[in-house]
């Protein structure tokens, strides 16, 4: 492979990801990291931190379809997946496609609709397909599910089930904009800036999809040297070991921090996959997996300090 490619594309995107988004580098690579290794994204972060508008503005650097669905409690798993109709016409069932049938989905506010629907999206972030009717479909490639959810508002709210939790690559926190950050926010809107028109903004997509599937090809070539593969898999026993966790972390954990990091070093330019791509990828992949005893929460613990915590006990490979 080629890591010069990778590295420029990615170059590209945060530069016009740069005309819409604001203090949201960090987010922002993690995203196009997801996205180059095949993986889906748990957004979570109060309203009006950007969320829908860095996932709409990724779907159109890639030239993807993008549908957004608002979860709420009475959604049923046909409004999302879609349903057999009967043609009057012909006499026959035709499928009426629901919004699945996309390349980005935004599932906006994914924990407030219950178990039942939530649990409609498994096999079509697994497997990339649906099955209705005893017919398979297969969804259109790149297929990546982005979902956001409140970190406050728990009230009328159906916690995702951990299956669904291991189905997501990352948990990316979407933090509050700085002062200087909210100025220039406010400077952009002030001088016409529309989030609902990204055209407008100057937007101009760098890829498309059968591009992104192109570089997902060539990220297979990136090395990793057993050092590596070992420390990987001690992070993911030692969490599994710690006396600050009830549920450590899955072996799709692990294979979830190998692939984000073979990705994020070939988006750096290497051929090769570093302890610090490791460390750097291993918060994202973990923060929503581990469950944390009680009593490291109330020792003022959170999740990223207990895996914190995790990578300073593991030794690091030379």
């Amino acid at each position: 492979m080629n890591p010069d490619i990778l590295q420029k594309t990615y170059q590209k995107l945060r530069a016009e990801a740069s005309k819409v988004l604001v203090g949201l580098d960090d987010p922002f690579e993690l995203m196009v990291v997801a996205l180059f290794t095949n993986g889906h994204v748990l957004l979570e972060g109060v309203p009006g931190t950007a969320k829908t508008l860095m996932a709409k503005t990724l779907a159109h650097l890639v030239q993807a379809d993008f549908t957004r669905v608002q979860f709420t409690p009475d959604l049923m798993p046909s409004d999302i997946l879609g349903t057999s109709v009967f043609d009057m016409n012909t006499s026959r069932f035709s499928l009426k496609k629901g919004p699945i049938f996309t390349q980005f989905l935004l599932a906006d506010e994914i924990n407030r609709a219950p178990a039942k629907t939530q649990s409609a999206l498994l096999e079509a972030m697994e497997e990339r397909q649906v099955n209705l009717d005893g017919e398979q479909h297969i969804l259109a490639r790149p297929f990546m599910v982005i979902a956001t959810q409140n970190p406050i508002e728990y009230e009328g709210t159906y916690p995702l089930p951990e299956a669904q939790l291991d189905r997501f690559m990352f948990k990316i926190l979407m933090e509050y904009s700085n002062v200087e950050q909210e100025m220039e926010i406010m400077r952009r809107y002030h001088l016409g800036f529309d989030a609902h028109d990204l055209a407008s903004a100057g937007l101009t997509p760098v890829l498309s999809a059968a591009e992104v599937m192109q570089m997902r090809d060539q990220i297979r070539e990136v090395v990793v040297e057993d050092g590596v593969l070992r420390y990987v898999a001690q992070i993911n026993a030692a969490s599994r070991q710690s006396p600050d966790i009830v549920l450590g972390a899955s072996a799709r954990a692990a294979t979830h921090v190998l692939l984000a990091a073979k990705t994020f070093a070939a988006m750096q330019g290497r051929e090769f996959v570093t302890p610090d791509d490791i460390k750097f990828i291993v918060p994202p992949v973990y923060r929503h997996r581990i469950l944390l005893k009680p009593e490291a929460e109330i020792e003022g613990l959170d999740t990223d300090a207990v895996i914190q915590r995790l990578l300073n006990q593991v030794e690091v490979p030379r």
